[in-house]
């Protein structure tokens, strides 16, 4: 996932820099109440987990550049339900920056604007999940709708910050608003098939309630909070 390089240039960067780091501030707080709560080897294996699948998502499944990015199967809400809100933060984080370091060396520039525009609606994720999973619901017993509107904030967000960039940095010419206009019309697909892959993930969780290995998963997955 990546920002296209010379879309933001030179003084600034200083914002993507500034945002990054904003959000992985609101990572670690996650990850020390984590930690806190269930110890620091069950969010060290959920991290490494996402982080793997994170850069197989990024790698493996269909992806192409469209406008000023890329169109991918993040599948963030997924990471959130199966993993929680903080290995999945550090997944994607540690995923991008694998990713950036071993095949993309080209978009480390834009680290800063990718970890923002993947972990801000992430964070987004979590407060709506708060408001519509009631405490007696555990993940793998959500409805479509839950996961729907979950996913579709998720990739609203990715869309919003992506425009956001490509304004921020190349302005409001007309070629810039159209290829903005392309990226979000083409995520529009993610946005159909993320919500299913979401339920059957979960529907897969369900039925192995009782053999997942305690820790390995985000507790919520199979018991109510």
């Amino acid at each position: 996932m990546h920002i296209e390089p010379g879309l933001v240039t030179g003084a600034k960067l200083v914002l993507s820099y500034a945002t990054g780091i904003a959000a992985g501030g609101v990572a670690l707080k996650l990850a020390v109440e984590t930690v806190r709560e269930q110890g620091i080897g069950s969010f060290a294996a959920r991290t490494l987990a996402t982080t793997a699948l994170v850069f197989v998502f990024f790698e493996i499944l269909p992806h192409f550049p469209v406008g000023v990015s890329e169109v991918h199967f993040i599948l963030g809400s997924t990471l959130f339900l199966l993993f929680g809100a903080a290995p999945a933060a550090f997944g994607l984080a540690f995923g991008l920056l694998l990713q950036g370091m071993l095949l993309e060396p080209v978009d480390l520039p834009q680290y800063g604007m990718n970890v923002t525009t993947l972990l801000v609606p992430l964070f987004a994720i979590q407060a709506i999940a708060t408001r519509i999973i009631a405490r007696n619901t555990a993940y793998v017993d959500l409805k479509y709708g839950q996961a729907l509107a979950l996913s579709t904030t998720y990739q609203a967000g990715v869309i919003a910050w992506v425009a956001f960039w490509a304004l921020y940095g190349s302005g409001f010419a007309i070629s810039n608003l159209a290829s903005i206009a392309t990226f979000a019309a083409a995520y529009a697909l993610v946005i159909v098939i993320e919500p299913l892959a979401d339920l059957a993930v979960l529907a897969l969780a369900k039925s192995l309630r009782g053999i997942t290995a305690p820790g390995l998963v985000t507790p919520r997955l199979h018991n109510a909070a």
